[in-house]
């Protein structure tokens, strides 16, 4: 009995249970790339260089442990956003980057934090590399020998070209590679200002023979696989820089509709050059239209004015530019103004006195400004008593004055000021001025009972100024009290009838509005100003606004609701409710800025939502608590140790580890719901997981979930329970693939996921290994080679493979590299001894044209593959079989898998379920047919076995 009792026990501990520990740890971060690296190296112990080329794809992956499980934020420069990096940080594992540009390049930083000690912070510089195709530019100088009959004629090619890492400069003459010292026409330097940017040819005084041909290739070595740029300039007798001519006067003056044609043609130039339009206002109108020289502005706005410059260039010399200003009549902002007799301190319109009237309007062109001036709307000359003039434009342009001497009564009627554009085209504005014994200056006052104004915040408003007199002017408002901007934003708003209107008016606009008479359309005498005050209440802001408590039975909960500010600040009285029914009320102590409500002993009636409102003369704040005895939500734990504890043909298993957060903070949890789902699937599978004990706080839950079908992932949602019912649900996915950690002491990869564990292709290789399933490979072609099953048997499987169809041919290589693996050190000093590792893998070459298959270790900074650790040549036979070889690293390393092809077409080499293990080699494996049970089948089957077994003998 004791013995089935010990076998029993065992396999409950195999099936699935749940134990403790405490397991809440501060966060470690790591940084690992699976992106289009170019290389990645180790500038230094903490830093990583990242190198990648323009248009290819950044992937860095933030590897992190710690429980709770950290939060994860990228950032870019030392924690601040730039150059476009997701114009914000990106809070998540994973940072993608499609597409990177070279702006993108810089110092990212991944930071974890959980709560627990200080945030985790690491770092990898990401170099983006490129290269642009290069431009020549022709420059020549001319000077004259003294005292000697002769000109010197030297041209300087340059090439430039932007790139990453510095370029290096080559120069061709037609096939010939022309070098320093190779020829005494030529010079070739490099200016000592651009730093290597540039590459200067000189040719000195020229000869016949350097008209040719001349080549610019600008290469970077082929680092991540650039190709070198060249550039070709054909030096002739005919080369000369640009020359252009624009067939346009100059300004062009328009009226606003038109359609406009500016014409720009080249009269030299060798090459010949490119034109182009450009604009002082940044960039051409949306509408325009460029065909070759001609640029084309159909109806044409005054916002479309300025100057346009015809641009030659073909690189030889200064580019060539001409430009043309296009003017659009306009007439705009009519105002006028009323100025008493200066001499007399009276703002009065009196007989007998001088008086003068001015009026200014904005034209375009302002030359072009004629002004008429009427009386009673008939004509009005200049004359001794009616003096019409026009302001220096320097000091006030656009301005007329018509100044009445002596006025007498007949004087008084309406005078209009008709400004217009000479030629017409551009309606006219006319503004109207009446001079009567009843034209008044200004005057400005508050209505009774507006000023202080008071409102309540979210209200509408109105600031009113009565303004009197005759004409009445434009009344502005400002803020009187602190250099303020207006509601509308700016810091002066205009008001016809003198009243400003403030929709859903706020606590910040408390304060002072001056209102001021404007010297437009009014008198020109000194502004007439009031102030209004504006006092705005508002209810009581309180904390918390809302807030969950969370407490179990029996135990005392006390809720407490703080005034922050109020206006008016003396608050009224409280109310506290449950679920709008009344618990308690009162005044308001004026001593206090808070009110307290406490629950002695909490019952099931006292959970529900409290309600506490605070009430001043402008209404009510609100805190609320949500009372409660839900459990709060579980912890996933997420660094558990090689969680994958079940291995077979088609199913898995998953350890779900987890903690519970403030689990004595409520009632204790009796069980936890367990949910799973199928991603993709809508039908949740739930079950019920028993607590025995009382959950301390830190201790490390445990479930076995089985008979996962591979490679699917799942969907896990993990619900406490407790005397109140169900608390908050925590929510992970669980997915299927082999475990990815450079770090690991074991490493496992069987390419059932596309990212093929961070293996990459050899770039320097003939062609590619391919990753495969039997079930989709077409065998038809070659039917006597490569494998029927993957190494577990399963046809849905996946393997690598390389296929040795045409074009293939006899010795191509093909070579798979693994990520970067980090030895472990001994100590703090670095290596006692070299680290060993187990390398095993298993290989399925059949077929008579089989080649060869090698593994190779490749040592950080190994320019060179040496000899392999491992190979083997020839046919093996129809079926799978495992290698395994010790290797010792010395500093980080990876694996090469190389595959050779063989003479003809049936010569498919596969490879499959790769492993790497600390320590050495124990065993050298046997040849393992893949229809062969595991190990672990062997030891369920024999435990099923016993166990049925000693029952039936009970029995």
């Amino acid at each position: 009995m004791d013995l089935i009792i010990t076998v029993l026990g065992l396999l409950a501990l195999m099936v699935g249970g749940i134990s403790c520990q405490g397991v809440y740890a501060p966060p470690t971060v790591r940084i690992i790339h699976s992106g289009h690296a170019c290389n990645v190296e180790e500038e230094r112990h903490t830093e990583r260089v990242y190198t990648i080329r323009e248009g290819e794809t950044l992937e860095l992956t933030c590897l992190v442990t710690g429980h709770p499980r950290p939060q994860i934020r990228w950032t870019k420069t030392a924690g601040s956003v730039s150059d476009r990096f997701q114009d914000s940080s990106v809070f998540n594992d994973t940072l993608h980057i499609a597409k990177i540009l070279r702006n993108q390049g810089g110092r990212y930083y991944c930071k974890a934090e959980n709560g627990l000690g200080s945030p985790a912070i690491k770092s990898i510089r990401v170099d983006v590399y490129y290269l642009d195709n290069p431009v020549i530019t022709v420059h020549q100088s001319i000077g004259e020998a003294k005292e000697q009959f002769y000109y010197e004629r030297t041209v300087f090619l340059r090439c430039v070209a932007n790139s990453n890492p510095p370029v290096r400069y080559s120069w061709h003459r037609g096939r010939e590679v022309l070098t320093q010292g190779s020829d005494k026409g030529v010079e070739i330097y490099e200016p000592f200002f651009t730093q290597g940017e540039t590459k200067i040819l000189k040719l000195k005084n020229l000869r016949p023979q350097d008209y040719a041909n001349y080549s610019c290739i600008a290469s970077v070595r082929n680092v991540c696989g650039i190709p070198d740029r060249s550039v070709i300039f054909g030096l002739t007798n005919k080369t000369a820089s640009p020359s252009i001519k624009l067939l346009v006067e100059d300004p062009i003056v328009v009226n606003p509709g038109q359609t406009v044609s500016l014409v720009c043609i080249t009269t030299g130039g060798e090459p010949t050059p490119t034109l182009t339009w450009v604009s002082s206002n940044d960039s051409l109108p949306q509408r325009s239209v460029v065909k070759g020289g001609t640029l084309t502005l159909p109806a044409i706005t005054s916002d479309e004015a300025g100057v346009y410059s015809c641009v030659a260039s073909n690189n030889v010399g200064n580019p060539a530019k001409k430009s043309t200003t296009i003017v659009v009549r306009a007439l705009k902002k009519g105002r006028f103004w009323i100025t008493p007799d200066p001499y007399h301190n009276d703002d009065n319109i009196q007989i007998g006195r001088e008086v003068k009237i001015s009026c200014q309007v904005e034209a375009t062109p302002p030359e072009e400004l004629t002004f008429s001036w009427l009386k009673n709307g008939r004509s009005l000359r200049s004359s001794e008593r009616m003096v019409i003039t026009q302001t220096d434009p320097d000091i006030s342009p656009g301005t007329t004055n018509l100044d009445i001497i002596d006025l007498k009564f007949t004087d008084f009627g309406t005078y209009t000021c008709v400004a217009a554009l000479k030629g017409g085209g551009i309606p006219e504005i006319s503004i109207d001025v009446n001079i009567s014994s009843t034209t008044v200056p200004p005057s400005l006052t508050v209505p009774r009972g507006k000023s202080p104004l008071v409102a309540r915040e979210g209200d509408t408003v109105e600031l009113e100024c009565l303004v009197s007199g005759k004409p009445k002017p434009i009344i502005l408002w400002s803020r009187a009290d602190k250099e303020a901007p207006m509601p509308d934003g700016s810091m002066q708003m205009e008001s016809y009838d003198g009243v400003l209107r403030i929709v859903n008016v706020s606590r910040e606009m408390t304060g002072s509005y001056r209102c001021q008479t404007s010297q437009y359309n009014g008198f020109n005498v000194k502004p007439r100003e009031a102030v209004v005050e504006l006092i705005v209440q508002y209810p009581p802001t309180v904390e918390p606004v809302h807030m969950e408590v969370r407490q179990g039975l029996g135990r005392p909960v006390v809720m407490t609701c703080r005034v922050l500010r109020a206006h008016p600040s003396r608050v009224l009285r409280f109310e506290w409710l449950l679920s709008n029914r009344l618990l308690h009320a009162g005044a308001f102590d004026p001593h206090k800025d808070e009110t307290e409500y406490t629950i002695r002993s909490l019952n099931r009636e006292g959970w529900g939502e409290y309600t506490c409102n605070v009430i001043n003369e402008a209404g009510a704040g609100k805190c609320t608590f949500q009372v409660t005895g839900k459990a709060y939500p579980p912890e996933f734990y997420y660094d558990t140790y090689s969680p994958l504890w079940q291995n077979r043909p088609r199913v898995y298993g998953f350890k779900l580890q987890w903690t519970q957060m403030n689990p004595g903070a409520v009632d204790r949890i009796v069980a936890y719901r367990l949910g799973i789902r199928q991603v993709g699937l809508q039908r949740w599978w739930e079950q019920e997981i028993p607590v025995g004990d009382t959950i301390g706080k830190g201790e490390l839950m445990t479930h076995n979930l089985t008979e996962l079908i591979k490679p699917e992932s799942y969907e896990v949602r993990l619900t406490p329970i407790t005397r109140f019912g169900e608390g908050d649900s925590t929510i992970r996915i669980i997915t299927y693939s082999a475990p990815i950690n450079p770090h690991l002491r074991e490493f496992h990869c069987s390419f059932e996921e596309e990212a093929i564990c961070m293996f990459t292709q050899d770039k320097n290789d003939d062609f590619d290994w391919t990753r495969h399933s039997a079930a989709t490979r077409d065998t038809k072609y070659t039917p006597n080679t490569g494998p029927s099953a993957d190494r577990t048997g399963s046809k849905q499987g996946f393997y690598m493979y390389i296929e040795t169809s045409r074009p293939r041919k006899e010795g191509d290589q093909a070579r798979l590299v693994s990520p970067f693996f980090n030895i472990a050190l001994k100590n703090s000093y670095g290596l006692t001894n070299p680290s060993a590792y187990c390398f095993g893998f298993f290989y399925h070459m059949y077929g008579k044209h089989i080649g060869t298959l090698n593994a190779f270790l490749k040592q950080k900074g190994q320019m060179t593959l040496e000899a392999p650790v491992w190979s083997l040549s020839g046919n093996q036979g129809d079926r799978w079989k495992q290698a395994k070889v010790s290797i010792h690293p010395t500093s980080s390393f990876q694996i090469v898998l190389e595959g050779i092809r063989g003479p003809g077409i049936e010569g498919d080499i596969a490879i499959d379920d790769i492993t790497l293990e600390e320590g050495e080699c124990r065993d050298p494996p046997p040849n393992i047919s893949a229809n062969a049970l595991s190990t672990s089948s062997h030891i369920w089957l024999l435990c099923t076995t016993l166990v049925l077994t000693l029952l039936e003998g009970q029995r």
